[in-house]
């Protein structure tokens, strides 16, 4: 098994650890030895396992280790992504057992992405990487998925979409069919997006409106 840990001692990162627990359950995968993060004081324990230090701790880890960085923030999980120089430090892809993937040889799923339980996907997706799709989302046909980007819970984004690096959609967000989304977007939730977005966006209501 590999070692693995999880940078975010927060609800996320709680709910990833779920996430690998479940993983296990299917198939034994993982070690889990604990978690990263900067706003903890090292050696707190948290659901059981120790808060093993910062981002230097993790910096100066001497072995192997798989490091889920459950964050979601997307601005703030790239910052961390690049802050992690450690050469020891691999990002596992995680997929809850129950993910739902129509077509698996026409889906790619990108290093640290992170699928929760009951999402769905169907054929010809591309996600990248550092992304989360969390509890309940579906995903359709001919999605591309930029880096960065995170989904709350019953997220739906319909075929043909284009979603751009680190675009944030709130809780029951939606997205129709055949529509571009600007990088750093952020959609509010239960918004539903009928048109294009711009970059660095805010997009709230039904239909969604930028409101900045």
């Amino acid at each position: 098994m590999k070692d693995i840990a999880i940078y975010g001692a927060g609800g996320f990162g709680r709910e990833v650890l779920t996430l690998v627990r479940d993983i296990n359950r299917a198939e034994e995968r993982y070690h889990i030895v604990g978690f990263f993060d900067d706003g903890l004081p090292k050696g707190t324990v948290v659901n059981g396992l120790p808060l093993l230090g910062a981002m230097e701790d993790l910096n100066a880890w001497p072995t192997e280790i798989a490091v889920a960085v459950a964050v979601g923030t997307p601005a703030v999980k790239k910052q961390i992504v690049e802050r992690i120089t450690n050469a020891l430090v691999t990002f596992p892809t995680l997929i809850h057992p129950s993910v739902m993937i129509g077509d698996s040889e026409r889906v790619r799923i990108g290093q640290g992405s992170i699928l929760c339980a009951a999402n769905i996907l169907t054929t010809d997706i591309r996600v990248g990487r550092f992304v989360i799709l969390n509890l309940a989302c579906t995903v359709g046909h001919d999605v591309v998925i930029g880096d960065f980007a995170a989904f709350m819970p019953s997220c739906n984004i319909s075929g043909e979409v284009t979603v751009g690096e680190g675009v944030y959609g709130g809780t029951g967000a939606k997205i129709i069919n055949q529509v571009s989304i600007g990088d750093f977007a952020v959609i509010g939730a239960g918004a539903v997006v009928v048109r294009d977005l711009p970059p660095h966006c805010t997009a709230v209501g039904v239909p969604a409106r930028v409101t900045n």
